[in-house]
This record gives C-alpha cells, structure tokens and sequence, in this order.
C-alpha cells in the first residue's frame, strides 16, 4: 500500500453477534489508533474527511452504531439501544478488529457512549478529545426540555414531540437549527437527505 492510499478512507464490515458493523478507516494499522463514534442522528460519514486529514499520523476507525448508517439494526430483544449497550458494542468492536489501546472520540450522542465506554475499560484509553459532548446534566440547553419533559412523565402527549423530530425536517434541525446562516450554508444537506432514508424503516 502507497502512501496515497493509506490516506484514503477504506470501507468494510464485520459479523459481530450475528449483526453487520460498516466501519471506515484510513491511516496505517501501525499507527497509534483514534475510535470515533458517532453523533445522531448521523453515522461514521460525519468523519469521512476529518479521518483522511489525521491518516498521515492516525489510525482513525469510524463504525456505524447497530440501528444506524450501514450497520445491521439487531433484534430489540437482544440489544437495549440505550448508552450502555452501545458502549458494549464499542467494546465487542475494538475487539474485533484487535485494537489494544486508543485515543477516543466524544462528539454528540458518542460521548455518553464513549465515556460508559472509558469508565469500564481505562487501560485502553490513551487520551479523550472532547467536542460538543452532552456528557453533564446541568449543561444540557433548552433544546433537551422536551426530552425531560418526557422523562418526568412519558405519557403519549409528551412522546408525541419526540416521534415528530425522528424525520427528515426534525434532521436537518439537529445540524442546521442552532446555528447561523453562514454556518449553515457550509453544512451539505447529505448530512440529513442520506441519514433520514437510512433511518426511516419500519424496524428502525
């Protein structure tokens, strides 16, 4: 492998638990490694172009959580879809691809993922980058009140607003609808035009 290609993001999957896990990946295996999940309502190709500008010094990985992107979307009877399952599955999916120790990402809905997944394995984690994460309670903004609203009582009228966001419009606000209007001409609407038909699937 030239130097050139190594650079460039490589796509692949693995079987884990009977399930397929889409990952990408770009940098030589002998680098130090960079784990990088994911926010939502994305998958690994939020990173498709941060991951070749770190290649030349990283290993950076990017797989798509269970339920999203290209990955498989397991049984809920034998997967819990909550932080603490997801941090099980980046465990399952370091192990599967050998990686003994790594920097970690947290970004977004990964961050609560990463951080269960750092508290349960610390011998692995070589540093944390920190971006926008939700990790701290008393930080999270007026836009998490219909989500604890929900949480105080989840009665179907205070559901209602939730199921109405899981859509193509409810998307686009995750990453346009906080930000200003130069900003969000920079931001390519494949972000939700790709995600919202990845995710609008019965069983998802």
């Amino acid at each position: 492998m030239n130097d050139g290609s190594i650079l460039e993001v490589r796509h692949g999957t693995l079987t884990i638990d009977g399930d397929t896990v889409f990952y990408r990946e770009a940098g030589p295996e002998a680098a130090p490694a960079l784990l990088l999940p994911h926010g939502y309502p994305c998958s690994s190709f939020q990173y498709r172009r941060l991951m070749p500008a770190l290649a030349d010094r990283w290993r950076t990985v990017a797989p798509d959580f269970p339920g999203f992107g290209y990955s498989g979307t397991p049984d809920p009877a034998r997967f819990g879809y909550d932080f603490d399952a997801y941090a099980t599955f980046l465990e399952r999916f370091t192990d599967a691809l050998g990686l003994g120790s790594y920097a970690l990402w947290l970004h977004d809905y990964g961050s609560q993922i990463g951080l269960r997944h750092a508290i349960a394995h610390p011998s692995r984690i070589r540093a944390l980058i920190i971006q926008n994460g939700d990790i701290y309670a008393d930080a999270l903004g007026p836009k998490y009140e219909t989500i604890r609203r929900f949480w105080r009582d989840p009665s179907p009228a205070n559901r209602a607003p939730l199921e109405k966001a899981v859509s193509e419009d409810g998307f686009r606000a995750e990453f346009v609808g906080e930000v200003d209007d130069d900003v969000a001409r920079r931001v390519p609407p494949d972000l939700w035009k790709l995600h919202w038909p990845l995710m609008d699937t019965p069983v998802r």
